[in-house]
């Protein structure tokens, strides 16, 4: 719980569009011409994007104390721009590889032309606004930024290795905000301590191999290399921005660290950590707090959570691969992507997650709208709290305890595959005042062996295409529906064990046709009409005892036959054979 100062989390339009025009800058000032172009052309999308998001957002500047769950401001199905309009305002600094002082290191200490830098031993203090050139190796030492005046600093790692046996060799204790600039060609390295000498027992910063207390911005077309030996490997207790370079991350816990936001805007960033992968952990700000990857790309291998944020994690025109593995079977907290209000992914986003316990997790709203995605998950692969919206691109969950669980979910435009070793679809909660399904577009492929689509509320369907495998025991059913099942539109296909098979309600608006049948695994199973026209035919992977289907061209009281394999079944639309009735009814045609 915390404080929540403002009930609408919208940004005015003004800020968003500084958030774009920050964005733009990153991508086109890190990168080579070629990327920068296709770069560019991404972020001015983004850009009108989120401009466009909060002009139509702005709301009356009026602020009111509320304490309350974050997570209730989740909005379901928001897309990219609306979610990073709804969020504090990122800041990326200019990226540039001119530099007015250079610093060269000399193994023990460092050599410097130009002005605002002071060296004491292998101390390298830099103490005002400017611009700084790095190059050499610092065998044991610490190069500190403490600049008390106004003005950013920029320092340009052109062949930089540093390392230190008693603290962070890269660390910023005071500056207006810091850019770091990998020079293109070279290769930078940064080492911490094992562990860190501080000057008395209240202190305990810095503690990451690259520290800020001020706004970072990672830039450039070189590579750097950050080993965290202590704790985390590069941390910002304001924002970080990584708008360009080739990042490669190591760290005994936290990878990559922002309290107020971690933002991604271009480059490539790999990290293995002990603990999270990325965090964003500002859990005093409602409006920040939030991880969004907006371009590059990013792998993370995580001992605990791969991206966790207090807020929002956010998946634009990026990559991402993750793993979250604390080394146990399943179901044990090391989770993929977690979003404390929500997460969203949306177009362009090319996404792969492997975890122990959720792949994806929301405690508000989890939206994908747009792009590619792969889950495999040890519990759910996708679970929120709240709504469930998919609305576009693929996502396709290869192996999950259950494929998606939330309060609400909301099929509308994705095309979802989902494997399952319990429910493919489960709406569930021991709180929510709601608790359904509704399926209004898109495609859904579910194989369960719980079952398939399960609402312990009620399901609805107006468009769409569903293919159920379900259950092979008569425990659980392909479709379960505790307040019933109304299809109205689309076209529903389920098959599973006979023993809990449900079948729309009598009142549903479109046609429906139940059947017993006995299929083996690799039976073809077909249904025709009266006159012998195939409607639907499919090979079941695995035994089978009833069929559900439901089609715009099936009639009422209508004679229809369900063949597998040449064995042939009569039935009449509306009514059901075997499990629990239609939509939970025993039995009955439609009157």
């Amino acid at each position: 719980m915390r404080s929540v100062r403002t009930t609408t989390r919208r940004l005015s339009a003004a800020a968003a569009a500084v958030a774009a025009a920050a964005a733009l800058t990153a991508c086109t000032a890190t990168e080579t011409t070629e990327e920068a172009t296709a770069s560019s052309a991404a972020a001015e999308v983004a850009a009108a994007e989120a401009t466009e998001a909060a002009e139509a957002t702005e709301e009356d500047d009026v602020e009111e104390e509320d304490s309350g769950v974050v997570a209730a401001e989740a909005v379901a199905g928001e897309d990219v721009a609306a979610a990073m309009a709804a969020n504090l305002a990122y800041e990326a600094g200019e990226i540039s590889e001119e530099a007015d002082t250079t610093i060269t290191l000399t193994g023990d200490g460092a050599s410097v032309q130009g002005e605002g830098v002071s060296v004491e031993g292998s101390t390298i203090t830099i103490t005002s606004p400017g611009s700084y050139r790095v190059t050499g190796t610092l065998q044991d030492g610490a190069i500190v930024v403490d600049s008390a005046a106004e003005g950013a600093v920029s320092i340009v790692l052109d062949g930089a290795d540093l390392t230190s046996s008693t603290t962070s060799p890269l660390q910023v204790t005071e500056a207006d905000s810091v850019v770091v600039v990998l020079a293109d060609g070279t290769s930078n390295s940064l080492t911490d301590a094992t562990e860190y000498v501080y000057p008395d027992a209240e202190t305990d910063e810095p503690n990451a191999a690259l520290f800020s207390t001020a706004d970072l911005t990672i830039g450039g077309t070189g590579s750097l290399t950050v080993t965290g030996n202590s704790n985390d490997a590069i941390a910002s207790k304001d924002g970080l921005v990584i708008a360009g370079g080739d990042i490669t991350v190591d760290a005994v816990d936290d990878g990559v660290r922002g309290k107020d936001y971690l933002v991604m805007t271009g480059g490539s960033l790999t990290v293995t950590s002990g603990g999270d992968g990325l965090k964003a952990d500002d859990d005093e700000d409602a409006t920040a707090g939030y991880i969004a990857l907006l371009g590059g790309a990013v792998e993370v291998t995580a001992g605990d959570d791969a991206l966790t944020a207090v807020t929002d994690v956010i998946v634009g025109a990026a990559s991402l691969t993750a793993t979250a593995d604390d080394g146990a079977a399943s179901d044990s907290g090391a989770k993929g992507l977690v979003g404390d209000v929500s997460v969203v992914i949306g177009e362009g986003a090319e996404v792969a997650v492997t975890a122990t316990d959720d792949a994806v997790h929301a405690g508000g709203a989890a939206t994908i709208g747009g792009g590619t995605v792969t889950l495999a998950s040890g519990d759910d692969a996708i679970h929120s709290d709240g709504s469930v919206t998919l609305s576009g691109g693929t996502a396709t969950v290869t192996e999950a305890y259950e494929g998606v669980e939330g309060a609400t979910i909301a099929f509308t435009g994705a095309e979802v595959s989902i494997t399952a070793t319990d429910d493919g679809v489960n709406a569930a909660s021991d709180t929510a005042a709601e608790r359904w399904i509704e399926i209004t577009g898109g495609t859904l492929e579910v194989l369960s062996e719980g079952d398939g689509i399960d609402a312990n509320g009620s399901i609805t369907m107006t468009g769409g295409d569903v293919l159920v495998f379900g259950p092979t025991t008569d425990r659980e059913g392909a479709l379960d529906a505790d307040d019933g099942l109304v299809v109205e539109g689309g076209t529903l296909l389920a098959i599973g064990a006979a023993g809990m098979a449900v079948a729309p309600t009598t009142d549903s608006a479109q046609g429906w046709l139940s059947a017993e049948v006995a299929a083996a695994a690799g039976s073809t199973i077909t249904v025709l009409d009266a006159e012998g026209s195939e409607l639907v035919s499919v090979q079941t992977p695995k035994t089978a005892g009833s069929v559900v289907y439901s089609a715009a061209d099936v009639e009422y009281s209508a004679t229809y036959t369900v063949s597998v394999d040449g064995a042939e079944t009569t039935v009449t639309a509306g009514e059901h054979t075997g499990g629990t009735g239609g939509g939970g009814m025993a039995g009955g045609g439609r009157p």
